[in-house]
């Protein structure tokens, strides 16, 4: 990293505001958020979270905000389509089971036709809002049809949690590892990239610390944050070996929970990166080159895998797994075989193989499971725009039913 002495900078890190003003300045330089007419006095610089918040405190006289979330299909940011509305409460509500069914309008949405918009959205999970605070809530919701109340054809979340359904016994159990890149306003280049060259070569990014190498983590801290307060299984974050590319996990969730977790958790950090104005893609090769992709890899076990004497039924499930390669990879994600290459931390994407402790492999066995005879797998095909549901439940499907 040292290697030619002192090493000069060539990028200026990003300084992400509210307000969607990213600024960029030299060490002698005061930021300036908003431009003020001449001769007026110059206020001081807010901070960004008192600049974004600061109608916060204000009394909500005894009522509660609950911002609805649901999956669209047309696409909004990031490679997703997440969305959001807030409907005003009486009370804080302990359950989704208490929440009303509401409506959208589905044709702005890419699903329903425009002289037949109407789409209910069905709560299934509640979380705590970090962005209102107080007893204000995220819902996630299921979109079904008006009339039926059957699942609408984008409703993953209904068909994986019949497959969960069928065996709540063997409690299976998913940690997942979300993978994502910090993307400049542009929506073109990653943090860390300038505008012309590249960044230094990867190397001192994974897990690195220091302006020139941990590039973002501000925005990955406020999501940690995020995700912790409100109720979101995060399990840890680390930056990744891509500047400007992190990761965090969730979990371990049992069966749909799982889906639920990870779904919020990236609406969490979509409004995070909105609030701090940078973009975020979910792209599993956002970089072409010699630039590590992006993954979603999915660790699982089930309660036979976990207990004693349970490595016999990891390798059963794995060789399960090798036997629907092909099927397996039409679901998850797409895009995939731009980072599927054999290159980079992965297997190509035309085979498939498991190893322990080999990153090269579809499906790694960690050490402890092989010395502990029990534990887990992790299967690192899925890419990191997959669908949580439909993996997980098709990782469960085709090991276990």
């Amino acid at each position: 990293m040292f290697a030619r002495g002192v090493r000069q900078l060539r990028f200026a890190a990003p300084v992400a505001c509210a307000g969607g003003a990213v600024k960029t300045w030299h060490s002698d330089q005061r930021p300036q958020m908003f431009s003020m007419p001449k001769g007026m006095p110059q206020p001081a610089v807010a901070k960004c979270e008192e600049a974004s918040n600061f109608l916060a405190d204000l009394p909500q006289n005894g009522k509660v905000m609950a911002e609805y979330v649901w999956l669209g299909a047309s696409g909004t940011t990031g490679g997703f389509d997440i969305r959001s509305k807030t409907m005003t409460l009486d009370k804080k509500p302990t359950s989704a089971s208490e929440l009303r069914i509401w409506n959208y309008d589905g044709s702005s949405t890419g699903q329903a036709p425009g002289n037949d918009s109407e789409v209910l959205l069905k709560p299934v999970a509640i979380y705590n809002d970090p962005f209102r605070r107080g007893d204000n809530v995220l819902v996630l919701c299921e979109a079904i049809h008006p009339v039926t109340k059957a699942p609408i054809a984008t409703n993953t979340r209904s068909a994986a949690k019949a497959l969960f359904d069928k065996k709540l016994e063997l409690k299976p159990w998913f940690g997942i590892e979300q993978e994502y890149t910090l993307i400049k306003k542009d929506g073109i280049r990653p943090l860390g990239f300038p505008e012309v060259g590249s960044p230094a070569p990867q190397g001192p990014y994974y897990c690195g610390a220091g302006f020139d190498s941990a590039i973002g983590r501000p925005i990955a801290d406020m999501h940690y944050k995020a995700c912790l307060y409100s109720g979101v299984k995060i399990a840890g974050i680390n930056a990744e070996v891509m500047p400007g590319q992190w990761e965090y996990q969730v979990g371990p969730c049992e069966g749909i929970q799982s889906g639920d977790d990870m779904w919020m958790s990236r609406y969490l950090m979509i409004r995070v990166c909105e609030s701090l104005g940078v973009n975020v893609t979910f792209d599993p090769k956002p970089m072409s080159g010699d630039w590590n992709g992006a993954g979603c890899h999915t660790n699982y076990s089930t309660a036979p895998m976990r207990a004693a004497g349970g490595y016999a039924e990891i390798i059963k499930a794995i060789e399960k797994l090798g036997k629907k390669h092909e099927e397996h990879i039409k679901v998850y994600g797409e895009g995939n075989e731009r980072r599927l290459t054999g290159a980079h931390e992965t297997a190509p994407i035309t085979a498939f193989s498991y190893g322990v402790a080999n990153r090269g492999c579809s499906v790694r066995i960690p050490r402890d499971a092989e010395a502990n005879k029990c534990g887990y797998f992790e299967d690192r095909r899925p890419a990191s725009n997959m669908d949580p549901y439909v993996v997980t439940s098709k990782i469960f499907q085709t090991t276990c039913l």
